[in-house]
């Protein structure tokens, strides 16, 4: 199957923010008062951009992007970890640094692959679903429902598996609502560049994707749809 310029480079732009907000999910920022991991600057790009890969290529094409972001994540964070493990140089004073900053803690590499593919997938089905329902119309309603959805998956499984036991349980509630809300109202902002950049891209590949009969196993790699 042929790719066009296009399709790849949304791809490309999905899987940039997904590798970039791990590597900087580490600092901890104050946005108005809420603490938040740095990481929610970027993270929820790829969710709209996810939500512009299944409105214009549809769900099989959004699928194939998801996975191939998690096979990309998975080796930035096995360079990274092997990184870290090669002997420094006798004369680089950075170690420890690396090891704190770029270091992962296995619960919490867990908990982000579980809440990523959990999460993504949520958002591609909700949206697909939702465009054949509404026959294509309002579409800030999809992008917006999806986003519920499938941020409030991630927010709720991430948060859960890496910070239960740890944190008391009222945090917890607080820490996954907070970031939900966030995330979504970022999509809301977000919502007439999501215009732009579907019509756009649906009248340059001549395409608008319904997944009417598309099979929404998120394990098949192959699918065939219809526009």
């Amino acid at each position: 199957m042929r790719y066009s310029q296009w399709f790849l480079f949304v791809a490309a732009v999905f899987v940039t923010c997904l590798i970039v907000a791990n590597i900087i999910a580490v600092k901890l920022i104050d946005v108005f008062g809420l603490i938040l991991p740095a990481a929610v600057i970027v993270f929820p790009i790829s969710y709209i951009v996810g939500d512009v890969l299944t409105e214009v290529y549809g769900y099989a094409a959004s699928r194939r992007v998801i996975w191939l972001g998690f096979f990309c994540n998975l080796i930035a964070v096995a360079a990274v970890w092997l990184g870290g493990l090669l002997p420094p140089a006798s004369f680089w004073q950075g170690q420890d640094a690396y090891e704190a900053i770029l270091g992962f803690a296995p619960r919490l590499l867990l908990a982000s692959f579980i809440a990523y593919l959990i999460g993504e997938f949520a958002n591609s089905l909700v949206l697909a679903k939702m465009k054949v329902a509404t026959n294509g119309r309002w579409l800030w309603l999809r992008t917006i429902g999806s986003t519920l959805v499938g941020q409030g998956l991630d927010s709720a499984i991430f948060i859960s598996i890496a910070f239960a036991g740890v944190i008391p349980f009222d945090a917890l509630t607080s820490a996954i609502v907070t970031q939900w809300l966030f995330k979504v109202a970022y999509e809301v902002m977000a919502t007439p560049l999501t215009y732009v950049v579907v019509n756009r891209l649906k009248r340059a590949e001549n395409l608008d994707v319904y997944d009417r009969g598309t099979d929404f196993n998120p394990l098949k790699m192959t699918e065939r749809t219809t526009g």
